[in-house]
């Protein structure tokens, strides 16, 4: 996959019709994967770097604050020198200008589309408690299964909570376990069973499946989706 700097957009010669060409080329690719239903990594990348212009915009010291982990020291030093050239050039200023209105634009028509795919897919799954569930939900295991295959994969998951700008957010980590061909004998209660007796580790876990009917790639899109629908979904029944 093609991809964009964190700061492509300030790189080297500042031109808009050579960073317009840049873009587009980014953006084909992009396309080419949302056109398959791949959704992940492409989605995030695309959305990190449309904030990233907008950050860039906005304010320098929101970019910093924002944007900590990705961007280098060295980067960051580079888009302040360059703010400091736009105050002093009012030629530059307009060119980048352009630039970052464009590709927003850009970006944003692009999002959109990665946008329905995945509420398409969120909106054809249903998530469903496997038997009892505990009052302990930050880890567990879910059971992810989609039309026509008649496997069923089993992941374990574990979630977390982190604080960003005064804000709460919870975060999911998942590992694959096994998978399971489905049939009268393997159930989900079986499977659950199966799991309690040999992995010690969690002998009282939360279980879920995550079923739908759509055949779309499943690392790509149905997981990244499944993730955040658990997510959400055990946050509701949490009051939270």
């Amino acid at each position: 996959m093609k991809t964009l700097s964190e700061t492509w957009f300030a790189d080297g010669y500042i031109d808009f019709e050579l960073k317009k060409y840049t873009l587009l080329s980014y953006l084909q690719e992009i396309n080419k994967f949302f056109n398959e239903n791949k959704l992940y990594p492409q989605l995030t990348d695309l959305i990190f770097h449309y904030r990233n212009l907008s950050a860039f915009r906005e304010n320098k010291k929101y970019l910093q604050e924002h944007f900590p982990k990705q961007l280098t020291s060295i980067q960051l030093q580079k888009l302040q020198l360059l703010y400091e050239q736009m105050i002093e050039d009012d030629d530059l200023m307009l060119e980048l200008e352009n630039i970052i209105q464009f590709a927003s634009g850009k970006m944003e028509q692009t999002i959109s589309s990665g946008t329905e795919i995945y509420e398409f897919v969120e909106d054809n799954m249903t998530i469903t408690p496997v038997g009892l569930i505990p009052l302990e939900l930050n880890e567990g295991y879910f059971f992810l299964s989609n039309q026509p295959s008649k496997d069923t994969r089993v992941y374990e998951y574990r979630l977390s909570i982190f604080e960003k700008h005064d804000e709460k957010y919870r975060s999911i980590r998942t590992e694959y376990i096994e998978s399971h061909r489905r049939s009268f004998a393997s159930t989900y209660e079986h499977i659950k069973r199966q799991l309690i007796k040999t992995r010690k580790q969690l002998p009282n876990p939360a279980v879920y499946s995550i079923e739908t009917e759509l055949s779309f790639p499943v690392d790509e899109t149905l997981l990244p989706v499944a993730k955040r629908s658990l997510v959400k979904y055990i946050s509701s029944e949490n009051g939270q």
